[in-house]
């Protein structure tokens, strides 16, 4: 089997960081090519035989469960379309790169077609089921500061709607007194957002029982008393986990995750007559296209739209 290398890749990911692009996001490009790699490397092709038929195995091989991950690990399940069109997009922004360094590619980075994406019917928790999970970690953690603080996490997300990345990332000092949030979010773009005085309480709360602790973040592991927790921070995963317990421990039936939290936080300002220009602002995005297509109106809201709007309702 080969030692596959991708030309200039190291060179790729430099340029990314040059041009400024968060470290989370660097870190997906070189994943990415990592599992091209290994594709190459299994089927024993050299980069520069790259063509068509390449490509077509490398959507199949994305697509199975016996892909490899970027450490090698066997795929524990099948990847939906939207990270099979990451992957992809990937290895097109790097053929691209490979043009620009006068590096002919063996394939054209238009050749790179995406696949097509599920369209799924949005599902946005009822609010008094996201009211449950926010104030769940009161209820089921028996560590009193993991409870204060998970408590705070989740309450900071659904006031703020801020990103995993951006919630991890938070500092004590991007907070003012007013409870405004500066945030430099994804892309390096900078904004403004809000926490309510019910999320304020409770990350008071919580900084009143970590007080022991010194870092630079506001949210830090419980590692107990001796552990040194400078500069560390709380992991996605650990997150995820969290909301998937919690969920399962109050029997809620719509698998809403922390990411779902962003979502019904748009959805519930949309659903009370939010501009959507606001939205988009608190939000992070560039575009309002992207904000259109992630605020999710509820089957209740559109069934109360239409009863008051149809023009032959009486």
């Amino acid at each position: 089997m080969k030692n596959i290398q991708l030309p200039y890749s190291d060179d790729f990911l430099l340029e990314l960081q040059v041009n400024n692009l968060s470290p989370e996001t660097i870190y997906n490009y070189e994943r990415d090519l990592g599992v091209f790699q290994n594709f190459l490397k299994e089927m024993d092709i050299k980069f520069d035989n790259v063509d068509k038929k390449t490509i077509l195995n490398y959507k199949a091989y994305l697509v199975s469960r016996d892909r490899k991950t970027p450490k090698l690990h066997k795929g524990k399940k099948r990847l939906v379309s939207f990270s099979i069109n990451r992957m992809l997009s990937s290895l097109r922004s790097y053929l691209k790169y490979l043009i620009d360094m006068d590096y002919k590619p063996p394939i054209s980075p238009s050749e790179i077609k995406l696949v097509k994406t599920e369209r799924k019917h949005p599902r946005v928790s009822e609010f008094e089921e996201i009211i449950k999970l926010i104030e769940s970690p009161t209820r089921f953690e028996k560590n009193k500061i993991v409870a204060t603080r998970n408590r705070a996490i989740l309450e900071t997300l659904f006031s703020t709607g801020m990103r995993i990345s951006e919630l991890i990332n938070l500092k004590k000092e991007q907070i003012d007194k007013t409870g405004r949030v500066f945030i430099r979010g994804k892309g390096k773009k900078e904004r403004f957002v809000y926490l309510t005085p019910r999320a304020q309480k409770y990350i008071k709360n919580y900084l009143e029982v970590r007080n022991e602790i010194y870092s630079p973040y506001l949210f830090v592991p419980y590692r107990g008393r001796n552990v040194n927790l400078k500069d560390k921070k709380i992991s996605p995963n650990y997150l995820e986990e969290r909301v998937k317990r919690y969920r399962e421990l109050l029997g809620l039936n719509i698998p809403i995750s922390v990411h779902g939290i962003r979502h019904a936080f748009a959805t519930y300002l949309a659903e009370s007559g939010a501009n959507p220009a606001a939205i988009q602002i608190l939000l992070g995005h560039e575009s309002l296209d992207t904000t259109t297509k992630y605020v999710h109106a509820s089957d209740r809201y559109a069934e109360r739209i239409f009863r008051k709007y149809h023009p032959l309702k009486e």
